[in-house]
């Protein structure tokens, strides 16, 4: 934030932009009427404000998108209807379309991908929201493996991909049902797991409150629990973890 402030100010004395432009490139939030955007969200976070568009119009969805990326050259935007997508493609080129994940990104210089986040997913009916986790986490610069229809009711399949899984700096696991996967994964990896539970399953599931419990009492340890469905928040706290670099070994005691 303060080497945009910088540069902003160091354009204003070169005549590059004058104050009137300068006052509107340093406040924080852009007012569209109906909503207030985050212009600043990129410089504080390290990645611009992302367009949650289940209750928005696609007009609505597209004018914010083109608000932000008067600020930043990429945008992602998450519970997109193809509606949505069809509003962004027509205006902004590049914009890509994810249905099964629901998303929509812009994104024409994608960042280095580094480290890798492995997404796992239970079973097929859990997908939509597991894509989303892995197209959030690559969208913000993670190398993503992604290892589907692995649930419990058949171990063997899960075990035939522990030592892929062993490769990852963060893991995340989805599930409905019961919601066993998360302790699963958690018990076989030394690496931090973020359990998403669904809203999928039969009778008394809940809507997904039955895998939520179920992972937030977790046996194994190094296990934490996003919100129902939220493939979102499991794949953006993903991509966080995934930056942190690798620690240096310590010189062992004299």
């Amino acid at each position: 934030m303060t080497d945009e402030i910088r540069r902003t100010l160091e354009q204003v004395r070169s005549g590059e932009l004058d104050v009137a432009e300068a006052l509107v490139r340093l406040r924080p939030a852009a007012d569209l009427g109906f909503a207030k955007v985050d212009v600043h969200r990129e410089s504080r976070c390290g990645f611009p404000e992302v367009v949650f568009c289940s209750g928005k119009t696609p007009e609505q969805a597209r004018a914010i998108s083109l608000e932000i990326l008067t600020r930043s050259d990429r945008v992602l935007l998450t519970r997109a209807e193809r509606t949505h997508a069809e509003a962004l493609v027509e205006a902004i080129p590049g914009a890509e379309y994810h249905p099964e994940a629901r998303c929509i990104v812009v994104d024409p210089d994608p960042l280095p991908r580094q480290g890798l986040v492995a997404v796992v997913a239970a079973g097929t009916a859990d997908l939509p929201v597991a894509e989303e986790a892995a197209i959030t986490a690559r969208t913000l610069g993670a190398e993503v493996a992604t290892c589907w229809d692995v649930g419990v009711a058949g171990l063997h399949r899960l075990i035939d991909e522990v030592e892929s899984l062993r490769a990852a700096r963060v893991l995340v696991a989805v599930a409905g049902m019961e919601g066993a996967l998360a302790s699963v994964v958690g018990g076989l990896v030394d690496r931090p797991v973020i359990a998403v539970p669904t809203s999928v399953g039969y009778g008394m599931n809940l809507s997904g409150l039955a895998p939520m419990l179920a992972m937030l009492n977790s046996c194994a340890a190094g296990v934490g629990v996003v919100n129902v469905d939220n493939g979102f928040g499991a794949g953006y706290l993903a991509a966080l973890i995934n930056r942190i670099p690798d620690q240096q070994t310590a010189p062992p005691r004299s």
